[in-house]
């Protein structure tokens, strides 16, 4: 027996992904999605990217966790505008997610959203939620394998952040290695190696950031 499939399983949340992005860019919102494995540093590179753009940018977050509020709450001292999402057990968000939190900003006035995703290197890559930019974080204690491990992650992000370079010394992740292999599965991809702890390197993320923002207001 043969059952024919005559309906798009992703339909809905295909539709809520073009709801996001007509909104977005209504109001001219840029949408940053950012992903990568637990512990790669997402939230600490948020927190360094907000100190240095808060006086410029009105800047919001969605904050995706399997369970907690933790990571949210280190935004909120900011004084940044976050909205929790927890999936409790899923293992990414989807375009329905994002919408339904939506409401809780006023879009209008927020320049940069940043959605920081749960922490896995396979279900987020797969989810459309009307951002702009994907983008995913890898750190170097993680070794030299994931990127060729994950191809499909790496091959459908705009950027890759190389994290935590601050202990290349100490790790045998070989930097050169990595923007090969990248150049292998995504030539197009934009590679920045960083350290959000230190601040090394973090000066190129955030230009990329005002540069893709100029672009957004543009459209």
């Amino acid at each position: 027996m043969k059952i024919k499939l005559q309906e798009d399983v992703l339909k809905d949340q295909n539709l809520a992904a073009a709801f996001n992005r007509e909104t977005f860019k209504k109001t001219h919102t840029l949408v940053i999605n950012l992903m990568s494995s637990p512990g790669a540093g997402k939230t600490t590179l948020l927190e360094e990217t907000m100190k240095v753009l808060r006086d410029e940018f009105h800047m919001a977050v969605i904050e995706g966790d399997l369970a907690t509020d933790r990571d949210a709450e280190r935004l909120r001292l900011l004084g940044i505008k976050t909205v929790q999402i927890n999936t409790v057990g899923g293992c990414h968000l989807d375009a329905r997610m994002i919408a339904k939190t939506l409401p809780e900003f006023d879009l209008e006035s927020v320049d940069i959203l940043f959605i920081e995703n749960i922490g896995n290197l396979v279900c987020p890559s797969g989810y459309d939620l009307g951002q702009d930019y994907k983008v995913v974080v890898l750190s170097v204690p993680e070794g030299n394998d994931k990127i060729p491990k994950y191809p499909v992650m790496f091959r459908r992000t705009d950027v890759t952040i190389i994290n935590k370079i601050d202990l290349l010394p100490y790790v045998s992740f070989n930097l050169e290695e990595a923007i090969r292999n990248l150049q292998e599965i995504n030539p197009q991809a934009q590679l920045k190696a960083l350290s959000a702890k230190t601040g090394e390197g973090m000066e190129e993320w955030i230009n990329w950031i005002k540069d893709a923002y100029r672009q957004c207001t543009k459209r």
